[in-house]
């Protein structure tokens, strides 16, 4: 099963990720992106913090089929369990 779309939660300075939510029919599944990550799909140096949240709408596809296929592995991470992305999940 496929995650539907959530919400965006906004960038987290301390932590360099843009949260969002996924949806899993009604229950909300947590997730992250690192700006990092963000930027190497972009092929840029470095987003401004202000500009995360653009640039996640603009990745916003490719981000969550990412955090689909990870669901569907069942990778999770964190308390409580949610989906982090890397520029590595995103290899391959």
């Amino acid at each position: 099963m496929t995650l539907a779309r959530g919400s965006i939660g906004g960038y987290e300075y301390d932590r360099m990720v843009l949260k969002f939510s996924m949806m899993d029919d009604g229950r909300e599944v947590p997730c992250a992106v690192s700006a990092s990550a963000m930027d190497d799909l972009e092929r840029v140096s470095r987003t401004a913090p202000e500009r995360r949240e653009e640039q996640f709408v603009r990745l916003r596809d490719r981000i969550e089929q990412c955090a689909s296929r990870k669901f569907q592995a069942r990778e999770f991470e964190g308390s409580p369990p949610g989906i982090i992305l890397r520029s590595i999940d995103f290899r391959g």
